[in-house]
């Protein structure tokens, strides 16, 4: 692909300006997709500021930049005008420490956290990587306290924790924010899955969508709407909820950690896991909402649709 000079004397523009750039999908504070959320993820560790670039906002920049740099994919992170690299590599060399390096940074603490795994997540988990071949059992936890698991290659770098006979790999962040968790098997009417506890975390209360109305009307509690745009667009949020996609974990986040929360979903199954994260953040006083807005609408008002 070619590319215009006027698309590369703006790309030129943003890197002489701007020390650390990264190309992204969406912003560092609502990524638009799994890779870019885990560029920003990384380089917040490190950085307290940094310049990013919505590709999805401008189609000449999207297609201009992977000309630039005869790289094809998105996110790209550029520092002092050279291109480091997608968000694998920046994975790596976070690391390795090599990030840790580039930016000046204090390098990373390898280690080991101590972490419980309960019995029957460890036979949920063996059962579930019987068939897994030439990967390992990683789990990446946020600032946030966001957590996934994901079977992916080890890595020399990993930090290696065994745990009731299961093996987990960490980054050094993850690693450091893992320190006295303890992962468990969990069935609930929601369904069934791994869960992590954080120490010092308060337990996550459930609340009916007819005691969610009265205190709605008390004015006794803060709801928080955790569905991703296409829910909203079926079902829009109720008047009083305040929005997660639009205000952004971190400024939802600053909340006094005593105020009363609810969080609702489609049928209360996401917004559990992001209760847990206030949770782990310290807020005292956290509910999910039973059944999510397909209960509120079953049970309280009949006339917002269900999807």
């Amino acid at each position: 692909m070619s590319l215009d000079t006027a698309t590369r004397t703006r790309i030129e523009t943003l890197l002489k300006d701007h020390r650390v750039v990264l190309f992204m999908k969406g912003t560092r504070q609502q990524p638009m997709c799994g890779f870019s959320a885990a560029a920003t993820n990384t380089l917040n560790e490190l950085l307290p500021e940094y310049h990013t670039v919505n590709v999805l906002e401008d189609a000449e920049i999207r297609e201009g930049i992977k000309a630039y740099g005869d790289w094809p994919t998105i996110p790209q992170l550029y520092v002092e005008g050279e291109l480091v690299g997608g968000a694998d590599i920046i994975r790596q060399m976070y690391g390795s420490g090599e990030l840790h390096q580039l930016f000046g940074a204090t390098p990373p603490d390898r280690t080991p956290p101590e972490i419980t795994i309960t019995d029957k997540a460890a036979e949920a988990i063996r059962q579930g990587t019987a068939n897994a071949q030439g990967v390992a059992l990683h789990l990446e936890i946020g600032p946030d306290h966001s957590a996934g698991f994901q079977l992916a290659p080890a890595s020399d770098h990993d930090i290696v924790v065994v745990a009731n006979g299961i093996e987990v790999h960490f980054d050094p962040g993850s690693a450091q924010r893992a320190n006295g968790i303890v992962i468990d098997w969990v069935s609930t009417v929601q369904g069934e899955g791994l869960s992590l506890k954080f120490p010092g975390a308060q337990e996550i209360a459930s609340i009916t969508v007819h005691e969610l109305k009265k205190r709605l009307e008390e004015g006794s509690i803060t709801l928080i709407d955790v569905r991703p745009a296409h829910g909203r667009a079926a079902a829009a949020p109720l008047p009083q909820a305040r929005v997660l996609e639009e205000e952004g974990y971190e400024t939802l986040a600053a909340l006094p950690k005593d105020t009363p929360l609810a969080f609702i979903c489609h049928h209360g199954i996401s917004s559990k896991g992001v209760a847990e994260r206030f949770a782990a953040h310290g807020f005292t006083k956290v509910h999910n909402v039973e059944g999510g807005m397909d209960a509120w609408a079953s049970e309280v008002d009949p006339s917002v649709p269900r999807y």
